[in-house]
């Protein structure tokens, strides 16, 4: 459905992508997690079209940038920045419905589950609602479209509690039918929902997880993680985990089951700018 082939991105001489290569298939649920500046959102901009870069993107087989009508009315976006739009909020939602034949009342409804009263700011301009009203407004015109691929750059960042809980659960409605790349810093929020994980540093891949088959799961994996330096707050961290230290709190190995697999790469997520290589292989029993 989605492939990255040697993607590369430049600004002003610093390397932001570094050859990017990924095949993302129908169905997969990707979280896509690293620090600020990992590249991330350069990804994501990739794949929708709004950069040139080197390398191959395409979303089932056409390139956004060549084919971007048609690609992009088969995505469903929400960015980590809500756009500073004046459109009144009740235009807003028409407009976005007649793009792609969606009828504006899922979109309404979307938003009512959400916790968002459209007809009590629909003559509002977009821009001037609160933060996570946008927020939610964004995710509802997301996802009430019949998207065959829904990209999401930090989605929940804005939302409250309980408007979080809900919209996993909007997107765990739409897990069978939908590809997905959700970039964030929460991996421990998106765990139950998806089936691999990528995590970008330095704007390389240094991560690709699949998760989903049943033997992974069941299983347990080997892991060796290499620091840069030692630091006692990983030290404790990984001690958790009943890491063994190999040398000078540099090497540190240990076995990680397989249902605990996402919960450690979200632990291990809050340190990847102190981490230098780190490897997972099933193991051998």
């Amino acid at each position: 459905m989605i492939r990255f082939q040697n993607v590369a991105k430049t600004f002003r001489r610093a390397r932001v992508l570094d050859g990017i290569s990924l095949d993302i298939g129908l169905g997969e649920r990707v979280a896509l997690i690293g620090s600020n500046g990992a590249g991330k959102t350069t990804l994501i901009r990739c794949l929708l079209g709004e950069y040139t870069h080197d390398g191959l993107v395409t979303i089932d087989g056409l390139d956004p940038r060549h084919h971007r009508t048609r690609v992009l009315g088969s995505i469903g976006f929400v960015p980590q920045l809500p756009p500073p739009l004046k459109m009144p909020v009740g235009q807003l939602i028409d407009f976005s419905a007649s793009l792609c034949g969606t009828d504006p009342r899922r979109i309404h409804g979307l938003a009512k589950r959400l916790g968002l009263d459209v007809d009590s700011v629909a003559s509002r301009q977009f821009v001037r609602l609160s933060g996570g009203m946008k927020q939610k407004l964004l995710i509802a015109i997301a996802l009430g479209r019949d998207a065959k691929v829904l990209v999401m750059d930090e989605p929940a960042a804005n939302l409250d509690p309980e408007a979080r809980k809900i919209f996993f659960e909007l997107l765990a409605e739409r897990q069978e039918d939908a590809t997905m790349i959700i970039s964030s810093h929460r991996l421990n929020e998106v765990s139950t929902l998806v089936n691999r994980v990528v995590e970008l540093d330095l704007g390389k891949v240094v991560l690709d997880d699949k998760v989903a088959d049943d033997v992974s799961l069941a299983g347990v994996l080997d892991c060796r993680i290499v620091v840069k330096r030692f630091e006692p707050a990983f030290a404790k961290a990984i001690g958790v985990w009943n890491f063994a230290d190999q040398g000078d709190g540099l090497v540190w190995e240990g076995r990680v089951a397989g249902p605990d697999r996402l919960r450690f790469h979200g632990m291990v997520a809050r340190y990847v700018a102190l981490i230098s290589d780190i490897s997972l292989t099933e193991a051998q029993t």
